[in-house]
């Protein structure tokens, strides 16, 4: 990669960062494309969030994506919102269009496009999730616009999960909407049911995590989705184990770049080289 006065400057916004994979793909992803373009790493503190948007003005950057904990708060700094973002109130991508910064989702179109890959049709089924934060609302979002006939939330802080129910109710009164308690996750009336499971929590990430859930609990049918991309988690090595359909995050996190990538750019983005380089750098 040959840098100039003239290559344009992507990025990402979060705390932590060091993890994320998105500058290995996306850079890989300008190379491909012959673009004069790269792709940082920024780690930004919530106390400094706002400079550093306003930072994206001042030093001209074509733009960023936005990860934990930024994704909800920083749709007070965009001057203009797209129209998922203001039903969701979650960005994940920004557009700097000439001083104007234009806030962007692009995960829940990741995850669809993951879920069309592998055949998977949600109209009328039930699902359950795992988690509140800004990864739980854009799978709901999708999970509606893709005509999910009900939606069970829990969350280790029972309250996140009342508060998302809350904002979900908003967006949909064609998709019913069920709180339940963390611990009662893998007990509850409807189990049964349940066609659909997420992982949208953190658990998993780290090999001495608990799983989230007993698949054990749930019909053999299920299929499981875990948004952790980093390794194969237990529960995806439980599902596996109970026969059951699964996937990771991978291709969400590769298809919520493709799609920032060509909002970026204005190109269709090489997905295939961006699978490629992401396995090869999990070792997948």
């Amino acid at each position: 990669m040959r840098i100039t006065g003239k290559t344009k400057v992507a990025g990402i916004f979060g705390f932590p960062v060091s993890h994320t994979l998105s500058p290995v793909i996306q850079n890989a992803a300008f190379e491909e494309k012959g673009l004069d373009f790269v792709y940082l790493p920024f780690p930004v503190e919530p106390s400094g969030l706002k400079n550093a948007t306003e930072g994206i003005r001042a030093l001209n950057l074509v733009g960023v994506n936005v990860t934990i904990p930024h994704k909800e708060s920083i749709v007070d700094y965009m001057d203009e919102l797209s129209p998922e973002v203001k039903v969701m109130g979650a960005v994940n991508t920004v557009v700097n269009r000439e001083g104007k910064l234009v806030g962007y989702n692009t995960d829940w179109r990741g995850f669809i496009k993951s879920l069309q890959e592998e055949g998977v049709s949600l109209r009328g089924k039930n699902a359950l999730l795992l988690g509140a934060g800004g990864a739980a609302l854009s799978v709901c979002f999708a999970l509606i616009n893709e005509g999910i006939g009900r939606i069970v939330l829990t969350n280790r802080t029972f309250s996140r999960a009342k508060n998302l129910a809350r904002k979900l109710e908003k967006i949909s009164n064609k998709t019913n909407f069920e709180v339940i308690e963390f611990e009662k996750r893998n007990y509850f009336s409807q189990k049964d049911n349940i066609d659909f499971l997420v992982n949208a929590t953190s658990l998993g990430m780290n090999e001495t995590d608990p799983l989230p859930v007993n698949l054990e609990q749930f019909p053999p049918s299920l299929y499981v989705y875990d948004v952790i991309y980093n390794r194969e988690t237990e529960l995806l090595k439980q599902a596996k184990k109970l026969g059951m359909r699964c996937q990771g995050g991978f291709k969400m996190l590769v298809y919520q770049g493709a799609l920032a990538f060509e909002l970026w750019t204005g190109e269709k983005a090489p997905v295939e080289k961006m699978k490629a380089v992401a396995k090869k750098q999990l070792g997948i």
